[in-house]
């Protein structure tokens, strides 16, 4: 009896001594953390720009913590409602996304050469961001479908049509990164769910040819191709991004300069608060801190695997690894651009990079996520 007594003090013990009682609370607390780290870092990369641009340090910050508001908002929404139900949505949210997209292109303000934003009076809505999570759900409802009645899967459907849709729309912008990754995600889909390898084969060849294709369409971007493996080559053009990237990646060390001390946010490195929003991240926490980003990542792509695993339905399954790899396929992409192993293509480093409907997407997808993990534990 007293052995027994020992054992279940034991069990209370190392129940206690963990950080989380399931995998959606594992997920919760990565996401928060990389939120307050995010926030953190969007406020010490763009406090000088807004100063000099707007007249206050904190223009950025406040409309950050406003995304991070509404973020919290759609996170919850999506963490209540049964992912199943989404199901019947598709297809409105589909056609609003594709009528935003087209929207952008006719009344779009253009910066830096590029229409991505639709104006909403306190904030700018980029349909771009929820065409990712849109073609996600098509896909997955249409791998569904074929996984349960043992059918096999094609590339050339409709599902695939409207994914190519929202994919030429915006390239048109232009937008070669999201683009990529609103086609790119899909595609890897369909190949983990078993495509046959024929074709896959077809696949990767239609692939390089499209890739070919957009990279001849804008002429600057076989520039950037060209100094992505030596950008000293042309350190004052088309590699100064990656150069000063590499500079203030460099400059942190092991430690890190310290918390707002960071210097290349003075006007040496474009898009600091955006795109290289992780190398002033580096620049600031050191090594460290990287790695400590790393881990919560690789953390996050475990703990969605685990609730991949876990779901009770086909559907389940796969939505949940094509959010997944929505996070932490952009996550790695970034990682790689902001390091110089991959060509400046826009693809923010999800919570840590400042971009208002990117996050609040991000956030709606993994409520999506905790629920497929929270229906299922209950099944």
């Amino acid at each position: 009896m007293a052995g027994n007594q020992t054992q279940s003090n034991e069990v209370s013990q190392g129940e206690k001594k963990k950080f989380w009682n399931n995998d959606m609370e594992a997920l919760i607390g990565i996401m928060v953390v990389l939120i307050i780290l995010g926030t953190i870092n969007v406020f010490s990369s763009s406090f000088i720009l807004a100063e000099a641009e707007f007249d206050t340090p904190y223009f950025f910050l406040k409309r950050h913590l406003i995304n991070v508001f509404i973020g919290f908002i759609s996170f919850l929404i999506c963490f209540r409602i049964d992912y199943h139900k989404w199901r019947r949505f598709i297809p409105i949210v589909l056609i609003l996304t594709v009528l935003a997209l087209i929207l952008v292109l006719v009344i779009g303000p253009q910066v830096n050469g590029a229409r991505r934003w639709l104006p909403l009076g306190f904030t700018q809505f980029q349909p771009a961001e929820m065409a990712k999570l849109i073609s996600i759900m098509i896909i997955s409802a249409y791998i569904a479908v074929r996984v349960k009645f043992g059918r096999s899967i094609d590339i050339f459907t409709p599902q695939m049509g409207m994914v190519a849709v929202m994919f030429v729309l915006t390239e048109q912008e232009p937008d070669m990164g999201t683009a990529s990754i609103i086609l790119g995600i899909p595609l890897i889909m369909l190949v983990v769910a078993g495509l046959d390898v024929k074709k896959i084969y077809k696949l990767v060849g239609a692939v390089i040819v499209g890739v070919v294709l957009m990279i001849l369409r804008q002429p600057y971007r076989l520039d950037r191709l060209k100094v992505t493996w030596d950008p000293w080559s042309d350190a004052q053009n088309v590699g100064y991004q990656t150069v000063q990237s590499l500079s203030a990646i460099g400059s942190g060390e092991l430690t890190g300069m310290g918390l707002g001390v960071g210097v290349s946010k003075y006007d040496y490195l474009p898009e600091a608060h955006t795109d290289f929003a992780f190398a002033i991240f580096c620049q600031e926490n050191g090594f460290l801190g990287a790695i400590f980003v790393f881990l919560l990542f690789a953390a996050f792509a475990v703990y969605s695997a685990r609730v991949a695993a876990k779901a009770k339905d086909e559907y389940g399954q796969i939505l949940a690894m094509g959010i997944m790899i929505l996070v932490v396929g952009q996550a790695i992409a970034n990682l790689l651009m902001v390091a110089g192993m991959l060509p400046v293509v826009g693809v923010p480093l999800p919570f840590i990079s400042y971009g208002g409907t990117s996050l609040i997407v991000t956030m709606a997808s993994i409520g999506i996520l905790v629920n497929i993990g929270r229906v299922s534990e209950k099944e």
